[in-house]
Order: structure tokens, then sequence, then C-alpha cells
């Protein structure tokens, strides 16, 4: 009963959707289409150098809005192709006609038209089949229920069925259940359908998504290198002011005991005892240090276990949801590890959360991680951040990172990284 009373849901919901799509999101389109075609037109008359960038910025906001439905309602993700507009552009009519044809000459610009085209056509196709899988049987079960008797002398035609009689409203009626039970299972994949053929256009071409990748690699390794050797200061500069100095102190001690174990044995005692605590935490800075570099819990048993581990510590309430059947590189773990660390070190410090779900999976290729706090949110991605540090180390991997933190919360920090598992 919980599996059909769920998937009704889900059906239901995509329908609804669907619905919306298919009226709100091809009046947009529409709409759009025939003032982005005006104003481009309207370049040669020299009115279009001013309308232009307007229209091509609401077409965007459009298909912005095109791809957040797309990853909230079915989990497609559509990558933004547009190429930034440089910031030192003149004012005046010659920046206006410089934003124009900096605009006309991005491949993204057509291509959202095209996709506009296809939106008001193949897209409200889509969008209107997945409603009308989950509304269409309820007119089945109206004329079975006696609205057959309006057309008692002129059939209405329900489908293959000619309605004119309580018989024929019954036949209806099966009809609309074999319709029903064929839209709670495909009303879901035909939105989905309407999505990824959206992607087709609204996503990036495959020699400009080869230069993103290109460009962010590039952009990352510069950052890698920056973290590397900012990690690798400091590690020396623990050592230098931790471990080193204690170890020092002790073999300074030792000097002494050395020279006073035979004319003052109980001050000898005395100082071999503080030797023996000095190595202790000379010792355990040490081990903090390795753990700080790589956790033995996450070489040993996973990252899984690495994140219960470090779940364990947290003064919160904390609940760790992993599903991964394998196990990803170790610089992969590393990354992930340092960054659901960081992101449950804010939640706890900073958030005043009093729970905290983190979620692991691998599907598609993708390790994906959500870290989730009920605390009062306002969490940004900004300079001089930790999760700003965290959208770096995960850039190495061509990951992403992605935050939504309204005020009062709650802050939902989501990583997704490309991978594979062993």
């Amino acid at each position: 009963m919980k599996v059909f009373s769920g998937r009704l849901r889900e059906a239901s919901l995509a329908a609804g959707r669907g619905l919306f799509l298919s009226v709100a999101g091809l009046a947009g389109s529409v709409t759009l289409f025939v003032f982005a075609v005006l104003s481009i037109a309207f370049i040669l008359l020299g009115v279009g150098v001013f309308t232009t960038p307007n229209v091509v910025e609401a077409v965007r906001k459009h298909a912005d809005r095109r791809r957040l439905w797309a990853a909230t309602w079915s989990g497609v993700r559509i990558p933004v192709p547009y190429r930034p507009l440089p910031k030192d552009l003149r004012p005046g009519v010659t920046g206006q006609v410089e934003r124009t044809t900096l605009l006309l000459k991005d491949p993204a610009t057509w291509r959202d038209l095209l996709w506009l085209l296809m939106d008001m056509t193949a897209g409200a196709l889509l969008a209107v089949v997945s409603a009308g899988l989950m509304l269409y049987p309820v007119e089945g079960l109206v004329l079975a229920a006696g609205l057959w008797r309006v057309f008692r002398d002129d059939p209405y035609w329900y489908g293959f069925v000619p309605v004119d009689s309580q018989l024929t409203g019954l036949a209806a009626l099966g009809l609309g259940v074999v319709l029903f039970h064929l839209g709670m299972r495909a009303s879901v994949p035909v939105l989905r359908a309407h999505f990824l053929l959206a992607r087709t256009l609204l996503g990036p071409a495959r020699d400009e998504e080869l230069a993103q990748r290109v460009e962010r690699l590039t952009e990352t390794r510069h950052e890698a290198v920056d973290t590397a050797a900012s990690e690798l200061r400091r590690i020396e500069r623990d050592l230098h002011d931790g471990a080193q100095a204690r170890l020092v102190a002790m073999g300074m001690n030792l000097g002494t005991i050395e020279a006073l174990v035979e004319k003052d044995p109980a001050q000898a005692k005395k100082m071999l005892k503080t030797a023996r605590e000095s190595s202790a935490e000379a010792l355990t800075e040490l081990r903090d240090l390795v753990r700080g570099i790589h956790p033995p819990v996450l070489a040993e048993r996973g990252l899984g276990d690495a994140v219960r581990a470090l779940a364990l510590r947290l003064p919160v309430a904390t609940e760790v949801t992993v599903e991964l059947p394998g196990r990803a590189d170790a610089p992969v773990e590393s990354a992930a590890y340092f960054a659901v660390s960081e992101a449950l070190t804010n939640a706890a410090k900073h958030a005043e959360a009093e729970r905290v779900h983190v979620d692991l999976h691998h599907a598609e290729g993708m390790l994906r991680i959500s870290v989730t706090d009920d605390g009062r949110g306002g969490a940004v991605v900004g300079s001089g951040s930790g999760l700003s540090g965290v959208e770096r180390r995960l850039g190495t991997f061509d990951g992403v990172l992605a935050v939504s933190s309204p005020a009062g919360g709650p802050t939902m920090v989501t990583m997704e990284i490309p991978c594979a598992l062993s």
C-alpha cells in the first residue's frame, strides 16, 4: 500500500508539474521567442541595440529557471554554457553595441532561441503528455458516473470508445483505469524526457564543454599547487612549534639526567618523568598531524567509516547514511573526507545546529555527498570562508559544491565528484 501511495504521489506531482510547464512554461517561451526575434530584427534600425541585451537576459533567466526545475524535479543537471561578459565595457551607446555584439557572438544565445522554439513544440507536447496521462483517466470516471447521458443522441468518443450508454460508460471507465496505471508508470519518465530534451540545447556543446573543463582544470591546478604549498608550510610550522620543540627539550633533559643520575638520583627520576610526559605529548601531536594529512581510519576502512568516526566526535546528534558499493581513489576519498569535515565543523561551531544528517552515495559515475543541518542558516561560499577552500579542493577533481542556506535554516551543502568505485 505504501509503495502504491508513493508511486501515486510521484505520478500526480509529475502530472501537476507537466501541466504547469505546458501552460506557464509555454507562454513564457512563446512570448520571449517573439520578443527576441523582433529585437534582433530591429538591430538594423538601431533600436535593437538597446533592447536585445535585455531580451537576451530575460531569455537566459527563463532558461536558468528551467535548469533549476530540471535539477530539482527530475534530477537532470544542465550546465550553464554562457560566456562571461567583460567587466570593463564602455558606457553609453558604444558599450551597448559592444554588449549586443558579444551576446550575439555567444553560440549559447542562438541555442537558447532554438530551445524556445523546441520548448513550444516538442517540449510542450511532452509536458502535456505527462499531465494528460494522469488527468485523462478522470474523464472516464466522470463519463461512467453519468455524464454519458449528455451524449445519448450524439456519441462522445473517449479514446476509441464511443460513449452513449451506461455500458459504454463502464467501458470508458475500464479504459480510464488502464490509462491511469499507465500514467502512474509513465508520467515521471515522460517529464524527465522533457528536461533531457531541453538539455540537448540548453547545455554546452561538446567543444564548449571541453573548453570550459580545460579552463576550470587549469584554474584548479594552480589552486591545488597553492593549496599544497600552504599545507606544506602548515606541516612544517606545526612540526617546528610542536613536536620538534618537545623532542629538542626532551633531548636536553636526557642530557641533564645523564649527568644527575649518579649525583642526584631523586632529581634525575623527576626529570625522567617529565621527559616521558613530553614524549607522550610529542607522540600525540604527531598523531594529530598525521590525522590532519590523511586519517588512518580513512586509509584502512574507507570514506564511509571515516565520516562515521567524524560524526562520533561531533557535539551534536549526527546521522550518517552511506551507500557506497566500493572505494574511490585515495585522493578523491581524502578530498571528500576533508570537505565533509569542514561542513560538519561549520554545522557544529557556527550554525548552532541540533541535528545533522550526512548522506553519501554513488550513482551514474558520481560521488554525491550532502550535509544537512537544522541550524540558523546564512552559510555562503565567499572569499576567506572554509567552504571556499572546500570548493577549490573539489575543483581539483572536477567536482562541484552547492550551498542552500536561507536565513533561519536549514542549511544543505551538496558536493559531487565524478569518479569510479573499485
